[in-house]
């Protein structure tokens, strides 16, 4: 699978050893156009790409994920429309887009979020 990460020079958390003949899906991180096997779910797709799946929306850090079994609550993402969706447990669509922070017009970022954000990942333009 070709690297598009949307964070060069970072390293994606998972590196996929196995199961390499899947089709390929095309799916958009933060808008970014990134490659997926049929079959991942959004959980795998992500940290394929990156080291980091999210900032916690209480202020305590990035976060990739915790029981990968849906029970956590800690790998939500959002569609651009504001829909939440569980990354451990949703399975990529060709042509899915999918934001990693809150679309602002859905979800106000709290003062915790943004300072963690700005200390993380001031790539996301905090």
């Amino acid at each position: 699978m070709p690297d598009s990460s949307p964070y060069p020079g970072r390293h994606a958390r998972f590196v996929r050893l196995a199961e390499t003949e899947r089709p390929a899906l095309t799916l958009h991180i933060d808008g970014q156009a990134c490659s997926a096997l049929t079959g991942d779910t959004l959980l795998v797709a992500l940290l394929s790409h990156r080291r980091r799946l999210r900032d916690s929306d209480f202020g305590d850090g990035p976060r990739a994920g915790f029981c990968l079994m849906g029970a956590c609550q800690d790998c939500w993402v959002w569609t651009p429309e504001g829909g939440r969706l569980r990354a451990c447990s949703t399975v990529v669509e060709d042509g899915m887009s999918v934001c990693t922070r809150p679309p602002r017009a859905h979800w106000n970022a709290t003062p915790d979020l943004l300072h963690s954000l700005s200390t993380h990942a001031p790539e996301a333009g905090a």
